[in-house]
């Protein structure tokens, strides 16, 4: 901490900005998500004291030098599992993981899906740039088939994972997408995953002008968002289009972009974001398959279930009120045991 300012009402984006330069390549989309989220804590009604930023290894890796609060650079695609562990030994923090598509989709995936599964009240921000940043330009998980990159030099073979359906299908309770050229939906985004009890995951898509440049431009060109973005909002017809002349239909367990004057508005899918059952959420994170068709941004699960670390506290205090006291010596010597 660079002061000792304890009163978060009065902070503004200066006090969550730390004094280290920050070393990303001019241009990139990191800088406009460091500024969203700059910005918006001091609206939060959050100590710094008490808020931490844990990264792993990339360029978006280096996000906790660049926050007023504390933090920790951990290692490669661990920084769900040390999140994990901190959020259960002190869950009066508010902490937030940090990392890139390669960070937390390779060697970090398991640590990922199982962060998400549990609940564990821990805010992940996935930052996608469908490439390797960092080590200059090789191939990521989410690198699309055909991409000529210096580890594949005469195209990608492999088809990429879409980190939402990756979410999705680890049982999250909160999933969003938002892009770094929106600065009040990234706000949004966050907002709401601050406020969700449990684990949130928003993936930012975000733009490596150096080694990935343009990969988003297809849907994120402000001349092109309105037909290119589909927004969800719940408990709304899911439209879009410059004169919402379009929209996303459900049929047979899958859904669609349809033409409203040809299908009617009543068949237009209500999004639902609070519905328990996932598989709607996961068609929907299918919709778009590559960054050059109409894709979804927005929330698309919000659910409820019991947060990780009040539901093993309460185990924790059932055990020792039924049978006292732990005893140390009595487990170790407690069968089976050996004689060697």
């Amino acid at each position: 901490m660079t002061d000792t300012q304890t009163n978060s009402n009065a902070t503004t984006k200066a006090d969550w900005t730390s004094d280290q330069e920050v070393r990303w390549c001019p241009g990139c989309g990191d800088y406009s998500i460091l500024t969203a989220l700059q910005m918006l804590m001091p609206e939060l009604d959050v100590d710094r004291e008490k808020t931490v930023f844990i990264s792993g290894i990339g360029c978006a890796a280096r996000f906790p030098y660049y926050m007023n609060t504390y933090g920790m650079h951990s290692i490669h695609g661990r920084a769900p599992a040390i999140a994990t562990g901190l959020a259960l030994a002190r869950p009066d923090l508010d902490v937030w993981v940090v990392g890139g598509d390669g960070d937390m989709l390779s060697i970090g995936g398991n640590h990922l899906v199982h962060a998400l599964r549990r609940n564990v009240n821990i805010n992940i921000l996935l930052f996608n740039n469908q490439i390797y940043g960092l080590t200059k330009g090789q191939f990521s998980p989410t690198s699309e088939v055909g991409k000529v990159t210096k580890s594949s030099p005469i195209g990608l073979i492999a088809k990429p994972l879409n980190p939402l359906s990756v979410a999705i299908g680890s049982e999250a309770t909160f999933v969003a997408r938002t892009h770094d050229m929106d600065r009040a939906h990234m706000q949004s985004m966050f907002r709401r995953a601050y406020e969700h009890p449990g684990a949130s995951f928003v993936e930012v898509l975000q733009n490596c002008n150096v080694f990935n440049d343009g990969a988003f431009d297809a849907i994120t060109k402000k001349d092109v968002r309105a037909d290119m973005l589909i927004d969800l909002h719940h408990g709304e017809p899911i439209l879009f289009g410059a004169e919402k002349q379009l929209g996303v239909v459900a049929s047979d367990g899958e859904v669609s972009i349809a033409n409203v004057d040809e299908v009617g508005s009543d068949s237009i899918l209500v999004h639902d974001e609070s519905r328990e059952d996932p598989s709607r959420a996961f068609v929907l994170s299918r919709l778009s398959e590559t960054p050059y068709t109409p894709t979804p941004v927005g929330v698309f699960r919000a659910v409820e279930r019991d947060e990780y670390s009040v539901s093993l506290k309460s185990q924790i205090d059932s055990v020792v009120e039924g049978q006292g006291a732990a005893d140390l010596n009595e487990l170790l010597h407690s069968l089976p045991t050996w004689e060697v």
